[in-house]
């Protein structure tokens, strides 16, 4: 009954700038710890971002002082401002987030079903 849908994907080139967002929806009785994932063609999937329900954040090498993460937890939703975008951003970005559907259930962790970003030189 949880789902991440996200949006913000396309074609971009060099130095252009993304906005992703995510929005978790159905029902939700906690939204702990969110983040976006990658995955390149041939590469494992690997993390971008992380923020936690207090907004602390972290980021991967690759995108440090150029994505930025961030949260709104009235509308459960996360979002990617990724700046300065370079051929190796392309990838399928996934939205993930760790939810408790009620008060008698640990955290799940949940995935989107992704969005391509593609950045040409």
């Amino acid at each position: 009954q949880v789902q991440l849908v996200e949006s913000g994907g396309g074609w971009v080139q060099a130095g252009g700038s993304l906005r992703l967002s995510c929005a978790a929806s159905g029902s939700i009785f906690s939204l702990g710890a969110m983040g976006w994932y990658r995955q390149a063609p041939g590469k494992q999937r690997e993390s971008v971002a992380r923020i936690t329900s207090s907004s602390t954040t972290n980021y991967a090498d690759s995108v440090k002082g150029r994505f930025t993460i961030s949260r709104d937890n009235a509308k459960n939703t996360v979002y990617l401002q990724m700046n300065s975008l370079k051929p190796e951003d392309t990838a399928v970005y996934y939205c993930n987030a760790d939810i408790r559907t009620s008060r008698w259930q640990g955290f799940n962790d949940y995935w989107g079903l992704g969005t391509q970003v593609t950045v040409s030189s």
